[in-house]
């Protein structure tokens, strides 16, 4: 009685923990409809055009940029130039402006939709920041919202960066923007992760004796061939909704309760703040000993009873309920999916989780579906047994490995020194080690049931998984296992590491010296990749290179940033780049989720009296006023001056254009001498 009460109670705290964290992480960037961005491209000698791009829904309009007495407010522009610079002309809207007679202003007004794009010109004698404030008002249906206004600080490159092509954007700066490429290619394999655990899910105990179920409930109430394939795609989209909508509705009152005030800095919170990620960490560890037997997560019965007696009912409504039931049963297999999936999307934007869940749920309901369309198909499938425990098993052990890399997290930000790359490794090691004796039947867990012979399957499976398990083995000594190098923690973490030039380094890498000869600050607790020496303070940074006359590498990183550690492993680690970094740059590493407390006299007093303490908000800020980006990695090339070099950098894997990114800089800053 106790164990059932137990693991009752662990279901019901385990969904709404989901929907908690689901609650805090979706609603991040969700602003209001309209999005901005800007750029800057070389239009001629010493001219530049700034462009703003304007993003909406299909149903959303703002108004041009003419003055209309008694009328909308207009589109405006206010730029704040640098000494040297000046604008040439005013400035325009670049894209289609439709005319029309507007009722409700009783006269003809410019409306733009979606994307629209504002040009401003300007001359430039020398680099210089660019402070844009755009105000806007967005309607909809006859319906207005309130006036907003955002600013956008731009870089101008200035005479040194002559050689960017007209058509290259030299910054993109937008506080809710990565860099160019990185969104589109991480959201698509999100999407795809999605979709993958979609149709696994299906194979899970829980849910997969469900088909025959929902094979039964349409042969029987399904009626003629029409009525019942109209209720097999309603039952898929029942399916669908019952995922997704709820994530939607979680947004929707994120936006209408907290607003503009649900910012960045909750998101930063989520991702690296120790207790959300040691409570992601304990999600995952009870969900790996559920799945290894040790107890059954479940849903409150009354939940699940009573929508399946409701389905009982047929009709339309009982399809509905039996989607239901279905969400509700197989909760205890598909509730650690649904986490992972919602984990990997909020560090997005605000449409990610719902187009992540929409995916994952699509691929979940697809089989459903189409076995409600067609229940001959169900001969086809093998019968349940002991393989779904088999399933169920292995998602245990990839549980305890994933639910390792929040711990991590956690650990690398606040510098506890408990999980480090070799002791992360050697968890892993093990892991998948045991994961493959299982498969290969040496261990057996308390529901399995016994094996006489080993399949050809699940031998392929233990050759697979053993194979990882040698491919990790040199990664005790340092290896860079580039493959895993956007999961395990940094090989400055690391003990004992060979660098590529043959040389051991023991507990990080070497050090570059002050323009007075010091050690550079934080660098007690903080390490480069690959034994490069830099600094960890923009300042001092900036100070050196001048005194030795370098251009200045800026890499904006941080702990938990897993595209960070895979470019240090695939792109840093390249024989050229190394060389570039080593003899031509000074770098300084600014992280952004850093938690060491400073002492006072280096906290930061923001304009609106926020002081900000820890290392990692004080470079976020930095970067944001100073160059316009939030996003890790990004990657700046400046002069002692502090203009740019060449047009910054993101997430890109492309060893080839990195290096031609680094000699570009290079070659631009001994011209400008």
């Amino acid at each position: 009685m106790v164990r059932k009460v137990i693991s009752h109670l662990a279901g019901a705290v385990v969904l709404s923990l989901m929907f908690l964290l689901s609650f805090q992480a979706s609603g991040q960037f969700f602003n209001q409809p309209v999005s901005w961005r800007g750029s800057v491209e070389k239009a001629g000698e010493n001219l530049y055009d700034l462009t703003f791009v304007a993003t909406m829904g299909p149903e959303w309009h703002i108004y041009d940029m003419e003055e209309y007495e008694g009328g909308p407010n207009p589109t405006t522009l206010e730029l704040k130039l640098p000494e040297g610079v000046r604008a040439v002309g005013k400035p325009y809207i670049k894209s289609n402006v439709v005319k029309s007679y507007d009722k409700a202003f009783k006269m003809e007004v410019g409306v733009c939709s979606s994307p629209v794009v504002i040009v401003q010109r300007v001359e430039a004698s020398s680099g210089g920041e660019v402070i844009s404030t755009i105000e806007w008002q967005v309607c909809k249906d006859g319906q207005c919202l309130t006036p907003e206004e955002k600013t956008i600080r731009l870089v101008l490159p200035g005479p040194a960066a002559g050689k960017i092509a007209s058509s290259e954007s030299v910054v993109e700066a937008a506080a809710d923007d990565a860099p160019a490429g990185a969104k589109g290619t991480s959201l698509w394999s999100v999407i795809l992760e999605a979709i993958a655990w979609g149709f696994v899910a299906l194979l899970t105990p829980c849910v997969f004796p469900m088909v025959p179920m929902t094979v039964s409930f349409f042969l029987k109430n399904s009626g003629s061939k029409r009525r019942g394939r109209f209720m097999a795609m309603l039952y898929g989209i029942s399916i669908v909704a019952l995922y997704t909508l709820p994530i939607g509705i979680i947004i929707l009152i994120t936006y209408f309760v907290g607003g503009d005030a649900v910012t960045a800095d909750i998101f930063n919170w989520l991702a690296t703040h120790w207790i959300p990620n040691l409570i992601f960490f304990a999600i995952f560890m009870v969900f790996a000993a559920s799945f290894f037997g040790a107890f059954e997560i479940t849903m409150p019965s009354r939940f699940v009873n009573k929508a399946d007696s409701k389905s009982d009912k047929g009709g339309l409504i009982g399809v509905f309920f039996m989607a239901l039931t279905l969400v509700l049963v197989s909760f205890s297999c598909t509730g650690p999916i649904v986490g992972s999936v919602l984990i990997k999307s909020t560090q997005g934007e605000i449409w990610e989780p719902v187009i992540t869940m929409f995916a994952f749920s699509v691929a979940f309901a697809l089989p459903f579906t189409v076995f409600a369309f067609a229940p001959s198909l169900l001969k086809d499938l093998p019968k349940s047994g002991g393989w779904l425990n088999s399933v169920k098993v292995v998602l245990g052990f990839l549980e305890l490995a994933l639910g390792l890399k929040f711990l991590s997290v956690a650990d690398q930000t606040y510098h506890w020194g408990i999980l480090d790359r070799e002791v992360y490794l050697a968890l892993w090691i093990v892991i998948f080690t045991l994961l493959g004796l299982y498969l290969l039947g040496k261990i057996r867990f308390v529901n399995d049931t016994p094996k006489e012979h080993l399949s050809v399957k699940r031998l392929l499976l233990s050759i697979a998984v053993f194979a990882f398990v040698v491919y990790m083995i040199p990664g005790m000594w340092g290896a860079p296992l580039k493959a895993l190098s956007g999961y395990l923690p940094p090989l400055t973490s690391q003990d004992f590491v060979i660098l590529p030039g043959g040389r051991a380094v023991s507990e990080g890498g070497a050090e570059a010296g002050t323009a007075d000869g010091k050690a550079p600050k934080y660098s007690d607790f903080l390490d480069l990749p690959h034994g490069l020496e830099g600094f960890f303070d923009y300042n001092e940074a900036l100070e050196y290179a001048r005194k030795v006359n370098k251009p200045l590498f800026v890499d904006f990183t941080g702990h938990g940033c897993v595209n960070c550690r895979e470019m240090e492993a695939v792109v840093w680690s390249d024989s050229r780049v190394l060389e570039l970094l080593r003899n031509e740059y000074v770098i300084v590493a600014l992280y952004a989720d850093d938690k060491k407390r400073l002492p006072e006299s280096e906290w930061v007093t923001l304009e609106n009296g926020k002081v900000l303490k820890e290392l990692g908000k004080i470079n976020s800020n930095f970067v944001m006023h100073k160059f316009g980006a939030n996003a890790q990695p990004y990657y700046i090339l400046l002069d002692g001056k502090e203009k740019p070099l060449a047009s910054p950098r993101g997430y890109n894997t492309d060893i080839d254009q990195f290096v031609s990114f680094l000699k570009e800089g290079v070659e631009n800053y001994r011209s400008s001498l």
